[in-house]
């Protein structure tokens, strides 16, 4: 009797830390649906872009009457496309090449009626004008074309690393007696784009800022242009 006894006691101590043990125990969260809080996109610092654009547009002159081939590479996306005032496309090797070959030069160059439109943090878009006088842009056949001219452009800038660089631009000469004027005023600091390319055609169109250099084309232009470079 006793040994039933014990062996009834022995069960019920335990059951009795079974359920003890259960009735501690922590339930577990199965319930694995996670809610994300979108972070907000600052806004963009526009004037802190607009004063970086307007700076690398600027520069260009510089650029071009030292031959600054660094600047250019950094300047210029890798994957750029150009289209010259000619309609011929570029990209940033052509625009390299003619710069180390110092094939474009000028006696003076502006940048004017600069306007950068900010998209976000990282995209904008700059449109300007360039003047270009006593431009010369020297053929791979040694002959030399007349670049002098006026041309609008349009630039578009992405920010990789950092690093601002223009990714796509084009350039159209300004025909007389267009609502640009013949004598514009100087900006506060020349800037234009790389070496634009001269075309083999009666006057030769030059990519003024914004679009590099255009390749030669074989039909003629009703009025010179500069050779393209990134813009004139």
């Amino acid at each position: 009797m006793k040994k039933y006894l014990s062996v009834a006691m022995f069960l019920l101590a335990t059951a009795l830390m079974a359920f003890s043990q259960f009735g501690c125990a922590t339930p577990q969260n199965t319930n694995t649906n996670t809610v994300s809080i979108a972070t907000p996109t600052p806004a963009p610092d526009k004037a802190a872009i607009e004063a970086e654009l307007t700076r690398i547009e600027n520069d260009w002159p510089r650029i071009i009457k030292e031959h600054d081939v660094a600047t250019v590479r950094q300047i210029e996306a890798d994957d750029a496309v150009f289209v010259y005032p000619d309609g011929s496309v570029g990209d940033k090797a052509q625009d390299v090449k003619d710069m180390e070959a110092g094939s474009l030069s000028a006696d003076s160059w502006e940048v004017l009626d600069l306007k950068v439109n900010v998209l976000d943090n990282d995209s904008a878009v700059v449109t300007g004008r360039n003047v270009v006088k006593g431009g010369k842009y020297k053929m791979t056949d040694g002959k030399i074309q007349d670049i002098s001219g006026e041309y609008r452009y349009v630039d578009t800038f992405v920010r990789r690393n950092g690093q601002w660089q223009v990714v796509a631009g084009a350039a159209t000469p300004v025909q007389k007696g267009a609502s640009a004027s013949p004598t514009p005023k100087a900006s506060p600091s020349s800037g234009a784009a790389p070496a634009m390319k001269a075309t083999p055609s009666p006057r030769a169109t030059s990519a003024p800022k914004g679009t590099p250099i255009p390749k030669p084309s074989t039909a003629p232009k009703p009025a010179p242009t500069p050779a393209r470079t990134k813009t004139p």
